[in-house]
């Protein structure tokens, strides 16, 4: 009896303990021999953090993560103002510009691509890739850019073209945009029914 005893008070101390730490307060602990870590952070995103990691409050109730609220601009602005430290609650306005892929739907047949790049499969070559392929829909709007990665590299490809004429094309015309590493590849295309 005297060992179950001994578990349970054991087993109180350990939870009232680890409740009364935060997420954040245990990172922060400070141990002999290793780094220190510093975190600066807005309330409401501590009150997230340490409420959702830790699912309950020492109360014994569940903790149910508060929204951020969003203030709602005059109609008169069409301009609003960006999150930041100083100000987390401020409405952020989407970018409507259409940067995505165009969705094809159609069949695959043989054809041909523009590679524009080719890098390895760092983080850096999939931000290079993609910043090309960004590059390259800002100055061709109506062709579709795809940037994928086939191991083992991260691939900037544009278009869809039936003919080697068609993609010499698009091959002069991002050579003149400076990709002078530029060149034209063989491979399954979409065509649109």
């Amino acid at each position: 009896m005297r060992r179950l005893i001994t578990i349970f008070i054991l087993c109180i101390g350990i939870f009232t303990n680890a409740d009364a730490q935060t997420f954040t307060q245990r990172i922060q602990k400070k141990i002999a021999g290793q780094g220190v870590v510093t975190i600066h952070e807005d309330s409401l995103i501590d009150q997230l953090v340490n409420s959702a990691t830790l699912g309950i409050k020492s109360s014994g109730q569940a903790v149910k993560p508060n929204p951020v609220v969003q203030h709602n601009q005059p109609s008169h602005s069409s301009q609003t103002t960006p999150a930041s430290p100083t100000n987390p609650t401020s409405t952020v306005t989407p970018d409507t510009t259409d940067t995505g892929k165009k969705l094809m739907h159609g069949v695959k047949v043989n054809g041909f691509r523009v590679q524009a790049f080719a890098g390895g499969n760092s983080r850096v070559d999939r931000q290079k890739a993609e910043q090309i392929g960004n590059d390259i829909k800002a100055h061709f709007s109506n062709v579709p850019v795809y940037v994928h990665f086939y191991s083992p590299r991260w691939i900037c490809r544009v278009g869809n073209y039936r003919t080697y004429e068609e993609a010499h094309q698009m091959l002069v015309s991002l050579r003149n945009l400076g990709y002078t590493q530029a060149t034209i590849v063989k491979g399954k295309i979409t065509v649109a029914y």
